[in-house]
């Protein structure tokens, strides 16, 4: 970096307070890890306090005030750089990261963490027992820390505005209202196309098969793929997820069903794609904020690439297949055809982790819309349940039979603020299609080679364009370098017309005109 030395001086200096915070938000991811995964139900009131602890520790290294002071000198250097330059990009994270965090007391941030373990270990109960009523007052509790949260930064127009930025910076509500409203303008009549049409049978999939060989399969696809094992691992939960302790420690999480052969492989490949971007980061960015995705939708489009794009298409298949059956033998007499009908099948369904790829942005939507009416208080949480069932009715056409497959069925309202989770799995579909859709321009090969059970071409693509640069740029800068242009839900509607048309039958006069934001 051509500085001054006084200025290289205070850009060490930065870096290593950077990473003693950043150490301390590992040893949290770590704490919360083991509470998903292993830890004994008994220690869900230390958890807690240790949790709370870690998270004031971290929030007073991260607003430290020798980073600001270090900020003000540095600013007018890193003015002088190409704005691609990776001390400028550092510098500009820390600020708008570090303005963000000095307006959030410690003692607030503790209070949340504490919260959210609590009732995400009650949650972990709850739901199998459909026992909303012990949850109702600690999730009023959390609409009301997340509306406190909201204060902390004045002049937005929703409450919820503030808690989206913090996972999808540029967004508002104000900014995915519209774009949704497009999105769901173009599903509807799609689905109504498509379920209008015999429904294919997916009962082929719900066979008894020991939990080793689901997860066994699921780890040699995504070995495959190029999730590096020396860096990671796989454990179970009961809500899917993935987590980094470090570039070089970056782990997923699945669960299995008896009687379901692919749902574990599924989340297999989805968490691995969230992984596989950690993974990418260059070790550079290692200790820095830098050292992260940029955003939860660009976050999710791996994630959904790898579990629907490449994992549901018919070229991984032709693959895989043969290998399938000879793990599950049931399987064994069942076309292709039929199995690739069975997995790409639309239905309305109650359960958004098991819905479709139509279909699924319905379910994200309904849940956006809930928690932005709640943060702005025109719905109470003692509504929310049959808020929940009304939006199903209306939007799907099914009302759930018990608050387990309603407003228990996701984990995020019960184990982190409510608002700015679930806008990211929209946009992560809408970028996914985006992203695919250049790098088969640059690299038109890649069909024929998922076909051959070779990922090297997609991955090493994603690697260099998306994974690598962490959160050097915004979404939106790292949207237009690898596409050309800003997000756009056309690639996205032109891939579910092009792979659900032809499976269903549907005539091109069907297809209604592309609605766009």
């Amino acid at each position: 970096m051509d500085m001054p030395a006084n200025a290289l001086h205070s850009m060490t200096r930065l870096r290593a307070l950077l990473g003693e915070g950043y150490d301390l938000d590992m040893v949290r991811s770590l704490l919360q890890w083991d509470q998903a995964t292993y830890m004994p139900d008994g220690g869900a009131d230390a958890r807690g306090r240790q949790l709370a602890l870690i998270g004031r520790l971290t929030h007073e290294r991260t607003t430290d005030p020798e980073i600001g002071r270090l900020l003000d000198v540095l600013e007018p250097q890193a003015a002088k750089l190409p704005h691609d330059s990776d001390d400028a990009a550092l510098i500009r994270l820390t600020r708008r990261l570090y303005d963000r965090a000095t307006r959030v007391p410690a003692a607030f941030v503790a209070e949340m963490l504490e919260h959210c373990s609590t009732t995400y270990q009650a949650w972990v109960t709850a739901r199998p027992a459909n026992d909303f009523a012990t949850l109702r007052p600690m999730l009023e509790r959390t609409v009301e820390l997340s509306r406190r949260y909201a204060d902390f930064f004045p002049g937005h127009a929703s409450p919820a505005d503030p808690l989206i930025d913090q996972s999808d910076h540029g967004m508002t509500v104000a900014s995915i209202r519209p774009l949704f409203g497009a999105l769901r303008a173009n599903l509807v009549p799609l689905a109504a196309a498509i379920t209008a049409r015999p429904t294919p049978d997916d009962r082929i999939l719900q066979h008894s098969a020991p939990a080793e060989d689901q997860l066994g399969f699921g780890l040699e696809v995504i070995r495959r793929f190029g999730y590096d094992f020396t860096r990671g691992r796989q454990d179970l939960t009961h809500h899917p997820f993935m987590t980094k302790f470090s570039l070089g420690d970056v782990r997923i999480t699945t669960r299995t069903r008896e009687h379901d052969l692919v749902d574990a492989l599924f989340s297999t490949m989805h968490e691995a794609g969230h992984a596989m971007y950690e993974q990418g980061i260059r070790a550079d960015f290692e200790g820095t904020p830098l050292a992260n995705g940029t955003s939860s939708g660009v976050h999710e489009s791996q994630s959904r690439t790898w579990e629907n794009l490449v994992g549901r298409s018919r070229p991984f298949w032709e693959h895989f297949y043969p290998r399938f059956q000879q793990a599950f033998q049931v399987m064994a007499k069942v076309p292709l055809a039929d199995f690739y009908r069975a997995i790409n099948r639309v239905s309305r369904s109650l359960v958004r982790i098991e819905s479709d790829e139509v279909t699924y942005n319905l379910h994200v939507m309904i849940r956006f819309d809930l928690e932005v009416e709640l943060l702005e208080g025109r719905l109470a949480v003692k509504d929310l349940p049959e808020a929940w069932h009304a939006r199903y009715q209306s939007d799907l056409g099914l009302r759930a039979p018990d608050d387990r497959d309603g407003v228990l069925q996701d984990v995020h309202w019960y184990s982190g603020p409510v608002g700015g989770a679930f806008q990211g799995y929209t946009l992560g579909n809408i970028l996914g299609a985006q992203f695919f859709r250049a790098a088969l321009r640059a690299r038109p090969a890649i069909p024929q080679e998922i076909a051959a059970g070779r990922f090297d071409m997609l991955h090493g693509w994603l690697r260099e364009q998306v994974y690598q640069h962490g959160s050097k740029f915004t979404p939106d800068e790292l949207v237009r370098r690898v596409t050309g242009g800003p997000m756009s839900i056309e690639p996205y509607l032109d891939y579910l017309w092009e792979k659900y048309a032809p499976l269903y039958g549907l005539r091109a006069d069907e297809r209604a005109p592309v609605v766009v934001a």
